[in-house]
Parts: structure tokens; C-alpha cells; sequence
């Protein structure tokens, strides 16, 4: 290969998507390259070519508008141009160079059938970024459930050994004491050899000899389960579960050789899942201090490792974080009320921001108030203001850091009867200066954690009935809003931050994530729509005067995707031992990602403007 062919090689080789071709692909591709200069102002495609080609753009900027002229975006060096790649979209857009300009053609003809072996690599080429984006995400949905824990957990690590075994012969009574004794719901039945010859469990002492006056002095080999299904000790958990699903079982005797070697259940399916969010809660429930309370937060960054580890959607995230922080509120809660006596008055204490929204990860800071009856008399409020300054230092003291922007129980702004939150809100609908509009993004997203839950629900009901089509309110939030902008620049490079301490990096909470939640927070408020969660908020709207349906999914693709690039970049500063946040070095992950994550940034960008021009 001559010089100038290996350097456009190795350009195509470091280009997304090519960059996932094996040498040999990229060679091949590289043999149907030809280059093209053009002066700048000049239209794509050039006159005297007629046949669909891509564009790569090795010097020089390319300017991509509709076709009545408004700009959507420009692509400069190591950018593909995919425009004219498909029959759909002809007349659709206009390409024209913004300056002279060193381009790569290649006739998608042939792109297409060089690369057919290589079916993401040819969808990336005809699809538009909110495809590539919904590809990607359904991807990533598919990798949570073939990547399940059960599926990478040996048999061999978690069934109970030694067996627990009785003879044959033995009487169902001496069964019964035996599973009492030691706390089981099943023992293997064997015969003189130590072969294994069936199965008893308490269901079969309730079914097959109480509920049918058997005498306890029977045989439990009359009401034991023969034909036993088994499994080697090699398989794995899920295979256990399909297994027990498929047959209708609960047990399985564990085998090698034909050598009985223990049991597994489907209490120990369930126990190999002792981290998540369930079991963690119900944890949570139980202890009996502060201090157990303490220790069993420890366990959410861990949890929060395992679950990236598993390839879990950003919404499964978020939603067991959240379970678990409403847990550790509900037990504190409990203690202050143990501690304080029975409150005065009736209450609800309420959460704001991403426990509201249920969408925390394990670097959360804590959002929270309380909303009183109208009962309350003055003096009651030394009683609520012990409760928050309790509860407010023990999530802290759990990892849930103060806000720092104040918004919690122990202000007593955010400790009120309900006609005081009432007016609070018909205020910032009313006159919806700056604050206001601050106050706006966080109390709209409001979800009761503990208490009666109808003051909120009347708050919320009389607040949607005044934001619904209040237009100049929706105005001024969408103005609010969108002073948070994706970090994608003019030629589609990314915008970073550059403070010192986060030097080089993109702040994926602000400029890609709170986008999103708060484009769903305005179409939920434009709809009346009531739940605060953004996926079901983007769910919901999608179809009404304020969101398409289209717009919807392409939105809630972009949240899950940069939701778990989120995840897993928190994740492996837990794993190193470092505080984790929000700042991603677009240098620490590839290439690809970086073409899906400006996808989501396009998306969210087109809809920010939609949004705009609607108000």
C-alpha cells in the first residue's frame, strides 16, 4: 500500500463507526475512496455525481440545513455525512461546504456491500442519530437481561451442602422434627445405598398428610415426591430458575456423578440476590438503631457497582436507590417518632428532586420537606422541627448529604401547614420571577415518602389546574429551562468544562441529563399529567398537543443512554475509591460512545428548540 493510501486507510480505521472493521474490511473500503476537493459555498452533491455517496470529511466543514433552510448542525474533521445514503432522504436536506473543503466519497453501493457482514456498522450508516440512539439503548436493555446475576453464578456457589437427608422408612413425624430442628422446608429422602430415592416438603406434610388425617407414624415414603428432577453442580443459577419455572418445583437435588451432594431452592435463588434493592430494604425495615441504619447504607455504592456490573437500565438504577433511600427515611422517621411521642398533628413528609422523581444513584444529595395539617397550632412546631433536625441529620450521617441549597425539612420555609405550601405554589404560578422559577423545578417534582398522602395530593391537584395551558407560566419556565444546553458545539465537538478541578470533562447531570427531566417537567405541567417520574411524565405526554410520540421515545432513549453512561463512570469511582459525580472525560470513553452520546445531545437539542418555538 503507497503512502497515500495508508493514510487514508488509517484516517477511515480511527473514524466511528469503521473503526470497528477488522483491518482487512477497512482495506477493502479504502479501495473505493475517492477524494475530492471543493471550494467553499459549493452544494453536495457535486453535479457531475448522480449515484448515493458518503461523505467523509478529512479537512474543511460541511453545513448540514433542511430543506427550507434552517441549520441543523455542521460536521467538521473525522465527521461522516450520511445524508445522501438512502432513497428517504432525498430532497430532505442541504449540504453545502462551509469553506474549502478535503472530502473521502465512497459510493454507499459499495460501502453496503463491503460491509453487510457487519450489520451495526451498516445500520450506523442509514440510520438517523435518534436510531442509532434507540438501537443502542435496546441493545443495552438486552445485555441487562442476558448479563442477569443468575446467569454468572455457579450452582457450585450456592447450593446447601452437605445433603439433609432421612431414610426410608422413617415416619413423617420424625421428617417434621427433623425440618423443625434444623429449619428447613424440605429434606431428600435415600434408600440403604445413600441413593436418592425422593422428596419431602412441609407442603407435602400439610397437603398429603394433615390435610388428609394420615397418621404422622406413616412412612414418608407414601407421601413423597418420586421422579426427581436434578441438576449438576456445574450448571448455573438461571438454569436452576428456567429449570424450577418450567417443571412448577421448588427444590432441586445438586448432583455430580450421579452422587447426591446437596440442595438448591428457590429461597436460594432469591438469597443470591441479598444485594438488591429488595432485600436491602427490607434490611432496612428491621434494624433496630440509628447505627444499623448507618451500616446498612454502606451497602448502596456496592450495590450500585453490582447493579452497572449487571449491564441494569438507568431507570432499574434509580428506582432501587430510590426504594432503598425511602426505607432508610420510613425507619428514621419511625425512631423519631418513638423518640418524640405521637406527632400533634397529622403530616406527610415529602421528598423533592431525584427521590421524588425516583431516579437517585449513590451520589445523591437530600431534598426534602414536610407538609402539616391546618390543625397545627404554634406550639406544635417544636415537635415537627425535632422530627426533621432527626431525621435530616441521620440521612446525612447515611451518606445523603445536606443540600446545599437548603431545600430541607429542618428550614422551616420547607416546614408548612397546607395551606402555606398551597399559596407557595399559587405564587410561583402567579408571578413567576426568578426564584419562583427555581422553586418551580424543584417542589413540581414532590412524592410523598411517609404520612397522608392527600395534602400533597390536593396541593398537586390545585397546582396542575393552574399550570395546565397557563402559556406566560410555561413561557418563563421554558426561558429557565433552557439555560442548560447539551455541550455539543457548532461542529459537533463537545463543549468542556474547564474549572481546574474538572478540567477536560462534560458534566452529564446539567447539560445532558437535567435537560431531559426538565422538558418532561413542562409537558407534564402543560398536560396536567401527575406523576413526577420523567420516563412515565415523557410516556404520558407523548401523543399530546405538547410532545409527539416520536419526540417522546427519542427523549427517553437519550435519558436511559446517559443515564448509564452516568451509572458505570460512578460505578468504577466507587470501585477506585473515589468520591463519585458527574464529570465524564469524553478521552475515557470510545469512540462509538462518543457518537451515541452527541446523538443524545442532538436529540435533546432538536427538542429544546421544538420547545422553544412552541412557547
Amino acid at each position: 500500500m503507497d503512502a497515500e493510501l495508508k493514510e487514508i486507510h488509517d484516517f477511515i480505521a480511527n473514524t466511528p463507526p469503521f473503526n470497528e472493521l477488522p483491518p482487512a474490511t477497512t482495506e477493502a473500503i479504502t479501495g473505493k475512496v475517492t477524494i475530492r476537493y471543493l471550494r467553499g459555498g459549493v452544494n453536495l452533491p457535486p453535479k457531475n455525481v448522480s449515484d448515493r455517496r458518503l461523505y467523509l470529511v478529512r479537512k474543511g466543514a460541511l453545513s448540514v440545513f433542511t430543506a427550507d433552510g434552517k441549520l441543523l448542525g455542521k460536521l467538521g474533521e473525522g465527521d461522516i455525512c450520511t445524508v445522501f445514503c438512502t432513497q428517504e432522504d432525498e430532497n430532505e436536506f442541504i449540504v453545502k461546504t462551509e469553506e474549502d473543503s478535503l472530502l473521502y466519497t465512497i459510493p454507499f453501493a459499495d460501502l453496503s456491500a463491503i460491509t453487510q457482514s457487519f450489520p451495526a456498522v451498516n445500520a450506523f450508516l442509514i440510520m438517523s442519530a435518534s436510531q442509532r440512539l434507540k438501537q443502542i439503548v435496546s441493545s443495552m436493555s438486552g445485555e441487562a437481561i442476558v448479563t442477569s446475576t443468575l446467569m454468572t453464578t455457579s450452582i457450585a456457589d450456592m447450593f446447601n451442602s452437605p445433603a439433609i437427608t432421612i431414610e426410608s422408612g422413617s415416619s413423617i413425624r420424625d421428617a417434621a422434627v427433623k425440618m423443625t430442628e434444623l429449619g428447613f422446608s424440605s429434606l431428600m429422602i435415600v434408600d440403604d445405598e445413600n441413593q436418592l430415592v425422593g422428596i419431602i416438603t412441609d407442603k407435602d406434610i400439610r397437603r398429603r398428610c394433615v390435610a388428609v388425617e394420615l397418621s404422622t407414624d406413616t412412612p414418608v415414603d407414601q407421601i413423597m415426591s418420586t421422579n426427581l428432577i436434578s441438576i449438576k453442580r456445574t450448571a448455573n443459577a438461571f438454569d436452576a430458575l428456567m429449570l424450577m419455572s418450567r417443571k412448577h418445583v421448588h427444590h432441586l437435588p445438586v448432583l455430580e456423578d450421579g452422587n447426591l451432594l446437596g440442595m438448591v431452592s428457590v429461597t436460594d435463588l432469591i438469597r443470591q440476590e441479598g444485594q438488591n434493592a429488595v432485600h436491602l430494604t427490607g434490611i432496612i425495615h428491621k434494624v433496630k438503631s440509628l447505627e444499623d441504619v448507618i451500616e446498612a447504607s454502606k451497602l448502596i455504592p456496592q450495590l450500585h457497582v453490582k447493579l452497572a456490573k449487571l449491564g441494569t437500565t438507568a431507570e432499574h438504577v434509580g428506582k432501587s436507590i430510590t426504594a432503598i433511600t425511602t426505607a432508610i427515611t420510613h425507619r428514621l422517621i419511625e425512631f423519631a417518632e418513638k423518640k418524640l411521642g405521637p406527632a400533634p398533628v397529622p403530616y406527610e413528609w415529602v421528598a423533592a428532586g431525584s427521590q421524588a422523581r425516583q431516579e437517585q444513584s449513590s451520589h445523591s444529595d437530600q431534598d426534602n420537606g414536610l407538609i402539616i395539617s391546618d390543625e397545627m397550632k404554634p406550639e406544635d412546631d417544636a415537635w415537627f422541627e425535632a422530627l426533621a433536625k432527626y431525621v435530616n441529620d441521620g440521612l446525612a450521617d447515611c451518606g445523603f448529604i445536606y443540600c446545599p441549597g437548603d431545600v430541607m425539612a429542618m428550614n422551616p420555609k420547607w416546614r408548612q401547614t397546607q395551606s402555606a405550601w398551597n399559596g407557595y405554589f399559587n405564587t410561583w404560578v402567579e408571578t413567576p420571577e426568578p426564584k419562583a422559577l427555581m422553586y418551580s423545578s424543584i417542589f413540581f417534582d414532590l412524592n410523598t415518602v411517609h404520612g397522608d398522602h392527600a395534602f400533597l395530593k390536593d396541593i398537586r391537584a390545585n397546582m396542575l389546574t393552574k399550570t395546565r395551558k397557563n402559556t406566560l407560566f410555561l413561557a418563563h419556565l421554558t426561558k429557565n429551562a433552557l439555560k442548560l444546553r447539551p455541550p455539543l458545539g457548532f461542529f459537533r465537538d463537545f463543549v468542556l468544562v474547564h474549572d481546574g478541578k474538572h478540567d477536560d470533562t462534560l458534566d452529564i447531570k446539567h447539560n445532558g441529563i437535567a435537560p431531559i427531566v426538565d422538558l418532561a417537567r413542562i409537558y407534564a405541567l402543560s398536560e396536567g399529567i401527575t406523576p413526577v417520574n420523567t420516563i412515565e411524565r415523557l410516556k404520558m405526554a407523548a401523543g399530546t398537543p405538547s410532545l409527539s410520540k416520536e419526540g417522546a421515545a427519542n427523549l427517553i432513549d437519550a435519558f436511559e443512554f446517559l443515564g448509564a453512561l452516568r451509572i458505570q463512570h460512578q460505578a468504577r469511582q466507587i470501585q477506585d475509591n473515589k468520591p463519585p459525580d458527574n464529570y465524564i472525560k469524553p478521552v475515557n470513553i470510545s469512540r462509538l460512545e462518543r457518537e451515541h452520546l452527541k446523538d443524545a445531545f442532538k436529540v435533546i437539542r432538536t427538542m429544546q428548540s421544538n420547545l422553544q418555538s412552541l412557547y
